[in-house]
């Protein structure tokens, strides 16, 4: 970490705070959670949060003691088992450690089924300023496939119980492509998206994660992989219908609430956060298996919660591994990240042979050159990733 030393202090700083605990799990996820069987008597809330402060006051003394946090971000896990208090509690371990910037950005994940309007109350006075709801689809049967324990109709009633406590910014969350899920299904879950008082919705393609029990499932046939030119379909149905609604793209996977005279995002819909991500800024991830990023150097903590805690108490930070990125490494990133973005990816961020490359995309119809930037065309979106490769190869 001795890279760290060096940290401008005018970079944008995030927070990401990662909860580890979920009720039960589902089979399609592959991130860092447990269930408290799992967990046994090895971890709890309690040592968890120890732990987090502990990070948090480490973080601080490492990144610079004036340093602003533009942004805060609670996932998980399920950060809601917390409940309001104990999200209130980690939102203020937070300020007890680091000054938040005028106007910072406080998001927390939620499972439609752990809140209530008393829950988002305690949030809004806590000082959280956006809230991001999983859904994943108002089809019951798509649900089940996917062991979503929520019942559709639940992440509609919890996103207005959070607008009615005051929350302006609010998310829910789309999968689509799932087996079994059908072009009526999906548009029944944009639909009832459009229902309710939110400015960003988030939307992404099934992906079969190896070691998830999604996977076991594809793997014995019980179940066929998603197909990709149905996706591609889904794909434009979402965007389509999301557009005529008044939401645009800023990112491939992501919509926020469009401003009328312009077409571009309201200030504010936007996810502030994960645009850090997205153009490489710092952030600094605190909790099991959160993974950080401060002035070119990349690292990610332990993954179980009881050998993470144990770390911090024994004065040691819980790093399971770094990296220092390369020149080459770091421009990877900006292709690959930046195109993703409305805004698209600068030219001179290029050299001459990958701007020939890029040119040739453009012929192609996958790229338009808008200004100084290149940026992916309605087409060129359903197969991002694609471009990127032929850019850099």
């Amino acid at each position: 970490m001795a890279a760290l030393h060096a940290v401008d202090d005018a970079r944008p700083l995030g927070l990401y705070l990662h909860v580890p605990f979920c009720a039960t799990r589902c089979g399609y996820c592959d991130f860092n959670t447990y269930t408290a069987g799992e967990l046994g008597s090895s971890s709890s809330p309690q040592s968890w949060m120890e732990g987090v402060r502990r990070e948090l006051d480490a973080a601080a003394e490492l990144v610079s003691p004036v340093r602003k946090v533009s942004t805060v971000f609670v996932g998980g896990g399920t950060p809601s088992l917390l409940g309001g208090d104990g999200l209130g509690d980690l939102l203020g371990a937070v300020r007890d450690s680091f000054d938040l910037a005028d106007g910072a950005e406080v998001t927390t994940e939620s499972n439609p089924e752990s809140t209530s309007p008393e829950f988002f109350a305690t949030l809004r006075e806590a000082g959280y300023t956006r809230i991001s709801l999983g859904m994943q689809s108002a089809a019951q049967h798509v649900l089940s496939v996917l062991e979503r324990t929520h019942t559709p109709g639940r992440a509609l009633d919890a996103a207005r119980e959070a607008a009615d406590a005051g929350f302006e910014h609010l998310n829910l969350d789309l999968i689509y492509g799932t087996p079994g899920e059908t072009d009526d299904d999906l548009a029944a879950s944009i639909d009832a998206v459009l229902s309710v008082p939110i400015d960003h919705v988030s939307a992404y393609a099934l992906i079969v994660e190896d070691g998830t029990a999604f996977a076991r499932k594809v793997r014995r046939g019980e179940v066929p992989m998603p197909d990709d030119d149905v996706l591609a379909a889904r794909y434009e149905m979402l965007d389509e219908r999301l557009s005529q609604a008044g939401l645009t793209w800023y990112e491939v996977s992501n919509w926020a609430r469009a401003q009328e005279h312009s077409g571009l995002p309201e200030p504010g819909s936007t996810c502030r956060h994960n645009e850090m991500y997205w153009r490489s800024d710092d952030w600094w991830g605190v909790g099991p298996g959160a993974h950080s990023h401060v002035n070119g150097v990349r690292w990610w903590n332990q993954k179980h919660p009881a050998t993470y805690s144990a770390s911090l108490a024994g004065g040691v930070l819980p790093v399971a591994g770094q990296e220092i990125l390369t020149l080459e490494d770091a421009h990877t990133e900006t292709v690959m990240l930046r195109l993703r973005m409305r805004d698209g990816l600068a030219v001179d961020a290029l050299d001459d042979r990958e701007r020939m490359r890029a040119d040739v995309a453009v012929a192609a119809g996958l790229l338009v050159r808008r200004g100084d930037a290149y940026v992916l065309t309605d087409r060129g979106r359903l197969l991002a990733d694609g471009v990127v490769r032929d850019i850099l190869d």
